[in-house]
Parts: C-alpha cells; structure tokens; sequence
C-alpha cells in the first residue's frame, strides 16, 4: 500500500470521487502548515498555514500514481489561485505533497501539459510531504454521515449543477 496527500479545496468534496476509483482509504486532515495538530476552526481561519488535504492510501496495483492525478486534475480548478469554488483562502488552494522524485516527476508533467494545453497559469502547489494531521472525525466520510448537507454544499459551492 501506498499514500498520496492532495489539497484540493474542501476535503468533504474531493473525497468520495477517490473511493470511486479503488481507493482503499481518504482520510480528510491538515497538511504542510507548522501548526501542531490543528483545529478545522484554525485552519479555516487561515491561522496555521495548513492546507484542507486528503489523505489517499491505496493499492498502486489496482489505482496508479498517475491515474490519481488524473481524477484530481478532473475534480478542481487548477486556475484558481484564491482557493476552489466558493471556498477562497489559503486553506483551500491546491497542492500536490510528494512523497518520491518520482511523483514530484509526474506531478510537475501533469501541470505542464494542462497550462500548454490552456494557455494558462496553473494554480497548483507541488511541495514535498512534510506532515499531516487527521482532521476531527465528523468530517471523515461526511459525505455518507450527511448526505443531504454534502449534496447540498456541493450545489452550493458550484461543484455540481442542480438538476
């Protein structure tokens, strides 16, 4: 088994896609700030200089590396400097926390192939892994815990169209 550490705005939106795609386990937290053992109010409020990160371990037999940058690519605006959807503010930006040179590799190809192919400035952190912390257990798995309120942020945030 394998982990793989994305900030891709709100941890509760960005988990469920990931189980999809044979992940073993998404565990939401706080990554690459120096705060030890940060609060989500802390985070939130820009206080630690942590990033809303998921946590991906996984089977690089059955899901590879590259696949799941692919499905992160696909789930978050790799433009937006100021955070993802509705939620702006440094805790929200996207990063990429590496855990080989090969990953920082691969990572570093995926952006650049995206800004060749936009003509845009990507917008995406690639940092090597320096620590995280497990977020407060009612956010693990919100989205089956509270899927009214998950479908519900997810319209709101502009995540999915209203149908």
């Amino acid at each position: 088994m394998k982990e793989a550490y994305f900030a891709g705005g709100c941890f509760w939106c960005v988990t469920p896609i990931y189980k999809m795609y044979g992940v073993d386990e998404v565990v939401c937290g706080y990554a690459g700030g120096d705060e030890e053992n940060p609060t989500y109010e802390q985070v939130k409020h820009q206080e630690t200089g942590h990033r809303e990160t998921i946590k991906l371990v996984y089977d690089p037999e059955k899901v590879s590396y590259d696949k799941l940058l692919d499905i992160y690519f696909a789930n978050v605006d790799p433009f937006d400097a100021e955070g993802q959807f509705i939620d702006k503010g440094f805790s929200y930006t996207l990063a990429i926390f590496y855990m080989s040179d090969d990953e920082k590799k691969t990572a570093l190809e995926k952006i650049e192939k995206i800004a060749k192919d936009s003509g845009k400035k990507v917008q995406v952190a690639v940092l090597p892994f320096k620590n995280f912390y497990e977020a407060e257990e009612y956010h693990q798995d919100y989205y089956l815990k509270n899927p009214d309120a998950f479908e519900k942020e997810l319209i709101e945030s502009g995540r999915k169209k209203n149908s």
